[in-house]
Protein backbone atom coordinates (compact mmCIF):
# COMPACT_ATOMS: atom_id res chain seq x y z
CA UNK A 1 0.00 0.00 0.00
CA UNK A 2 1.57 2.97 -1.26
CA UNK A 3 1.37 6.40 0.42
CA UNK A 4 -0.80 9.00 -0.90
CA UNK A 5 0.54 12.10 -2.91
CA UNK A 6 0.56 15.34 -1.39
CA UNK A 7 0.11 18.53 -2.88
CA UNK A 8 1.63 22.20 -2.82
CA UNK A 9 2.78 25.03 -4.03
CA UNK A 10 6.02 26.59 -4.12
CA UNK A 11 6.53 30.31 -5.44
CA UNK A 12 9.52 31.99 -7.41
CA UNK A 13 9.89 35.42 -8.29
CA UNK A 14 10.69 35.02 -12.47
CA UNK A 15 13.84 37.40 -12.37
CA UNK A 16 15.41 35.10 -9.72
CA UNK A 17 14.30 31.40 -11.22
CA UNK A 18 11.99 31.00 -13.63
CA UNK A 19 9.67 28.04 -15.21
CA UNK A 20 12.35 28.32 -18.10
CA UNK A 21 15.25 28.45 -15.70
CA UNK A 22 13.93 25.12 -14.27
CA UNK A 23 13.60 23.89 -17.44
CA UNK A 24 16.67 24.98 -18.94
CA UNK A 25 17.80 23.03 -16.06
CA UNK A 26 17.22 19.63 -17.26
CA UNK A 27 13.84 20.03 -15.66
CA UNK A 28 16.08 19.32 -12.13
CA UNK A 29 16.56 21.82 -9.86
CA UNK A 30 17.59 21.94 -5.76
CA UNK A 31 14.96 24.09 -4.40
CA UNK A 32 16.02 26.32 -1.78
CA UNK A 33 16.58 29.41 -0.27
CA UNK A 34 13.57 29.71 2.08
CA UNK A 35 14.03 31.12 5.32
CA UNK A 36 11.00 31.42 7.15
CA UNK A 37 10.23 28.83 9.51
CA UNK A 38 6.81 27.68 8.54
CA UNK A 39 7.74 27.47 4.72
CA UNK A 40 10.61 25.20 5.68
CA UNK A 41 8.53 22.78 7.78
CA UNK A 42 6.26 22.70 4.69
CA UNK A 43 9.67 21.55 3.18
CA UNK A 44 10.34 19.10 5.64
CA UNK A 45 7.15 17.30 5.10
CA UNK A 46 7.58 16.46 1.79
CA UNK A 47 7.95 13.29 0.25
CA UNK A 48 9.29 11.95 -2.67
CA UNK A 49 6.70 11.59 -5.68
CA UNK A 50 4.81 14.87 -3.75
CA UNK A 51 3.31 17.22 -6.76
CA UNK A 52 3.89 21.03 -6.25
CA UNK A 53 2.48 24.15 -8.19
CA UNK A 54 5.20 26.25 -9.75
CA UNK A 55 4.27 29.84 -9.00
CA UNK A 56 4.95 32.92 -10.41
CA UNK A 57 5.06 35.81 -7.72
CA UNK A 58 6.36 39.47 -7.92
CA UNK A 59 4.09 42.57 -8.90
CA UNK A 60 4.15 41.52 -12.34
CA UNK A 61 3.38 38.07 -12.71
CA UNK A 62 1.43 36.16 -9.76
CA UNK A 63 0.51 32.83 -11.63
CA UNK A 64 0.73 29.18 -11.47
CA UNK A 65 2.88 28.56 -14.89
CA UNK A 66 3.85 24.56 -14.17
CA UNK A 67 4.38 21.34 -12.28
CA UNK A 68 6.79 19.89 -10.73
CA UNK A 69 7.85 16.91 -8.39
CA UNK A 70 9.83 15.94 -5.35
CA UNK A 71 13.17 13.71 -6.07
CA UNK A 72 14.89 14.42 -3.06
CA UNK A 73 13.28 14.84 0.26
CA UNK A 74 14.78 17.84 2.97
CA UNK A 75 18.35 17.97 3.31
CA UNK A 76 21.32 20.21 4.39
CA UNK A 77 24.39 21.22 3.34
CA UNK A 78 27.57 23.44 3.59
CA UNK A 79 26.04 25.72 0.80
CA UNK A 80 22.39 26.62 2.71
CA UNK A 81 23.57 28.91 5.42
CA UNK A 82 21.64 26.80 8.31
CA UNK A 83 18.68 26.47 5.79
CA UNK A 84 18.41 23.47 3.47
CA UNK A 85 16.35 22.39 0.21
CA UNK A 86 14.39 19.94 -1.39
CA UNK A 87 15.11 18.96 -5.02
CA UNK A 88 12.15 19.01 -7.69
CA UNK A 89 12.15 18.05 -11.46
CA UNK A 90 10.14 19.62 -14.03
CA UNK A 91 6.91 17.54 -14.63
CA UNK A 92 5.02 20.08 -17.31
CA UNK A 93 3.64 23.39 -17.82
CA UNK A 94 0.19 24.36 -17.12
CA UNK A 95 -1.89 23.92 -20.63
CA UNK A 96 -3.20 27.71 -19.53
CA UNK A 97 -1.35 29.70 -16.41
CA UNK A 98 -3.78 30.32 -13.82
CA UNK A 99 -3.17 34.04 -12.11
CA UNK A 100 -3.68 35.02 -8.99
CA UNK A 101 -6.69 37.50 -9.58
CA UNK A 102 -8.70 34.66 -11.68
CA UNK A 103 -8.34 31.97 -8.33
CA UNK A 104 -9.35 34.58 -6.11
CA UNK A 105 -12.28 35.38 -8.13
CA UNK A 106 -13.48 31.38 -8.77
CA UNK A 107 -15.62 30.37 -5.88
CA UNK A 108 -14.47 27.35 -5.89
CA UNK A 109 -11.32 28.04 -4.62
CA UNK A 110 -12.81 30.09 -1.55
CA UNK A 111 -10.32 29.34 1.48
CA UNK A 112 -7.12 28.45 -0.41
CA UNK A 113 -3.97 28.32 1.56
CA UNK A 114 -2.39 30.92 -0.69
CA UNK A 115 -5.09 33.81 -0.05
CA UNK A 116 -4.64 33.47 3.56
CA UNK A 117 -0.95 32.59 4.00
CA UNK A 118 0.02 35.10 0.87
CA UNK A 119 3.77 36.00 2.03
CA UNK A 120 4.72 32.32 2.14
CA UNK A 121 7.00 30.76 -0.67
CA UNK A 122 5.55 27.60 -0.17
CA UNK A 123 2.71 26.36 1.00
CA UNK A 124 0.34 22.95 1.14
CA UNK A 125 -2.28 22.74 -1.32
CA UNK A 126 -5.52 20.64 -0.20
CA UNK A 127 -6.36 17.89 -3.10
CA UNK A 128 -9.97 19.73 -4.01
CA UNK A 129 -8.59 23.08 -4.87
CA UNK A 130 -5.54 21.01 -6.94
CA UNK A 131 -8.40 19.73 -9.08
CA UNK A 132 -10.22 22.88 -8.75
CA UNK A 133 -7.01 24.69 -10.50
CA UNK A 134 -6.45 22.01 -13.20
CA UNK A 135 -9.57 21.91 -13.70
CA UNK A 136 -9.15 25.90 -14.75
CA UNK A 137 -6.00 25.35 -16.75
CA UNK A 138 -6.73 22.24 -18.68
CA UNK A 139 -4.50 20.79 -16.60
CA UNK A 140 -0.80 20.51 -17.51
CA UNK A 141 1.75 18.33 -19.87
CA UNK A 142 2.40 15.28 -18.90
CA UNK A 143 -0.58 14.83 -16.18
CA UNK A 144 -1.72 12.24 -18.80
Amino acid sequence: MGRKTEYWLLKTEPGEWSWEDQEANGGISKWDGVKNKQAQKYLKSMNIGDLCFFYHSGSKARRIVGVVSVTREWYTDDDDDGGGAVDVKAVGEMRRVVDLAEMKRDEGLKGFVLFKQSRLSVVPVEKGFWDKICEISGGFEGDE
